[in-house]
């Protein structure tokens, strides 16, 4: 069993602010620092420390060479990693004085995937393997129906969430990864205890995942329901934090583990990964994760 990670690679340019920036405003920071992140790469990572084998497929621009070392030093495939002229992705990230961000998102060479470069990877994949996939690349459509003619199992985090999403067959879909801003913009529901059965009755065939913030998080396929709470840190940075646990539940649900532990490590996976700076430097290995209490 193998896992690909079909998506983005963003250098994220972080600043440190009081609060953020409101419409108008001019603030200065209290300092700036760049890190290797976007949805895609934090994800391959968080897989690869939870230990699974596993291979990023995405673009890197002419800013983006630092991707190839990290992935080396992580553990990550990196053979179907391609350099593209111009830009790569990258992100324009504030961090408050809680912990809390906002992200601007430049899409780049995240945004110029094309057929020819899906169908040279996809074939290296068939039954039973993984595809983890996520909003900040383009052709997703092409990209679920093709890996699903193959059997392979897709978990989609749709962040951010836009019109792309509409042309994709979510039917497709395995497991729905998603934080309470995405689960109300998906299901039309403001009432967030609902989200995960409204998806359910839309897909009945999926497993949601729906993180809570303080709340912790909710799974709910049609055959259970399990609640996992927080475990309380200072919270430095929360970049990350989402793409963590993704990492950490699929890597319980590829090892056959029961949903219970699954959600409890994914849920000390993040704890660990917001009490530090970065995006995929925050992320913590297994064995961090397994001496947390």
């Amino acid at each position: 069993m193998k896992v690909l990670n079909f998506g983005s690679l963003n250098v994220d340019y972080v600043y440190n602010v009081d609060h953020m920036v409101r419409g108008g405003e001019t603030l200065a920071s209290g300092g700036m620092n760049i890190f290797l992140g976007g949805k895609g790469f934090n994800q391959s990572a968080a897989l690869a420390k939870a230990g699974l084998e596993v291979y990023h497929a995405g673009q890197i621009g002419e800013d983006g060479l630092a991707f190839l070392s990290a992935c080396r030093e992580y553990g990550i495939h990196d053979d179907f990693i391609r350099k593209t002229e111009g830009k790569g992705g990258h992100t324009i990230i504030q961090i408050d004085k809680t912990g809390q961000n906002c992200i601007l998102l430049y899409g780049g060479s995240n945004r110029t995937i094309t057929k020819e470069f899906v169908d040279e990877v996809l074939p290296h994949f068939g039954k039973g393997d993984f595809l983890v996939l996520q909003n900040e690349i383009n052709l997703l459509d092409y990209i679920i129906d093709a890996a699903y003619e193959r059997g392979m199992i897709i978990a989609l985090n749709p962040s951010p969430m836009d019109e792309n999403l509409d042309s994709c067959d979510m039917s497709k879909i395995r497991y729905f990864l998603l934080n309470e801003i995405e689960g109300a913009q998906l299901t039309g529901e403001q009432d967030l205890s609902k989200v995960p059965a409204k998806l359910l009755e839309k897909y009945p065939d999926a497993g949601i995942v729906l993180t809570l913030g303080q709340e912790g998080s909710v799974y709910m396929d049609k055959e259970q329901t399990v609640r996992q709470g927080i475990y309380p840190v200072k919270a430095v940075d929360t970049t990350a934090a989402g793409d963590t646990f993704t990492g950490y539940f699929i890597a319980g649900i590829a090892a056959g583990d029961p949903i219970e532990k699954i959600l409890d490590t994914a849920a000390k996976a993040s704890a660990i990964a917001v009490s530090r700076e970065g995006a995929a430097p925050s992320i913590p290995c297994k064995k961090e994760v397994d001496a947390f209490r």
